[in-house]
């Protein structure tokens, strides 16, 4: 069923691109940027007036044909395509699929041996919201002002927006809050309406800086990248990371650190090997 969420997502789409980019004129008065509905409406071959009410959340449920028209239009990545998706149709998982684990729900002991077993790799178990479900030795050695957290208040985007330590720990810090704030946006998605996440939200909201990112309607799945970090024993560090979805549930995300080997950031990584755990929170 068509939403205020999915209204919202589609607007900001259509406000970032470009007419030329989709082969469209771009001359002519426009009061806002980006695309206007009916040229969204044509390039997904639906009329003007289905789209106008798609963007008013006027309680459409549209086809899968007709999301995959605005995909194309909206030029939407996989994240994004997904996204649209969940919002429009509340996607039940597959008939035959395993009952997924809850977002809060415990780590499975094959997971947290898994994450003891490849220490000194930092590694770490999170929710779509970012809550940090599990953690090896090396991860807290890492993340050593998260760790000094209880575990009720553990999440990565309450300390990277709340926490001012964690402006100085991040070297794009910016870069990493957006990206965190994309990943909230999914699991909305994923679970629209659970009252800790729109709890975290609420908290979140105090930030400064929450509300711009939070209205661009960025979404984000699991992936791989490089982060780097100003540690205090080790000096400034690069690593490269992954994410991968655990069997069971689409929410629990296993993320490791790596560095290449013979380069300073393996080095430093190796003597943050050495160092004794924070104490536990």
């Amino acid at each position: 069923m068509a939403t205020r969420e999915m209204a919202d997502f589609l607007r900001s789409r259509r406000d970032r691109i470009k007419p030329s980019s989709v082969g469209l004129p771009g001359g002519g008065r426009r009061r806002a940027p980006g695309l206007r509905r009916a040229e969204v409406a044509q390039l997904a071959g639906i009329s003007p007036d289905y789209y106008m009410r798609l963007e008013q959340g006027r309680g459409i449920r549209p086809s899968p044909s007709v999301l995959d028209g605005l995909a194309q239009a909206l030029v939407l990545n996989d994240d994004e395509r997904d996204h649209l998706y969940r919002l429009a149709l509340s996607l039940p998982s597959p008939p035959h699929a395993p009952a997924p684990l809850p977002p809060d729900g415990p780590v499975h002991a094959n997971v947290r041996r898994l994450l003891d077993e490849i220490d000194p790799v930092p590694a770490y178990v999170i929710n779509g919201r970012l809550d940090v479900l599990a953690w090896n030795r090396a991860a807290a050695v890492l993340f050593q002002d998260l760790a000094e957290l209880p575990p009720s208040r553990r999440n990565m985007l309450r300390y990277v927006l709340a926490d001012p330590r964690a402006r100085a720990f991040y070297v794009e810090w910016e870069e990493v809050a957006r990206h965190g704030l994309a990943q909230l946006r999914t699991a909305t998605g994923r679970g629209p309406g659970d009252p800790a996440t729109e709890a975290l939200i609420g908290e979140l909201s105090r930030s400064p800086w929450f509300g711009a990112w939070w209205d661009r309607q960025d979404v984000k799945g699991p992936g791989m990248g490089r982060k780097e970090y100003r540690h205090p024993v080790v000096g400034r560090i690069s690593l490269d990371y992954i994410g991968m979805v655990l069997p069971g549930t689409p929410d629990h995300q296993f993320i490791t650190l790596t560095a290449p080997e013979d380069g300073p950031s393996r080095a430093a990584l190796d003597k943050l090997a050495a160092q004794p755990p924070p104490p536990k929170g």
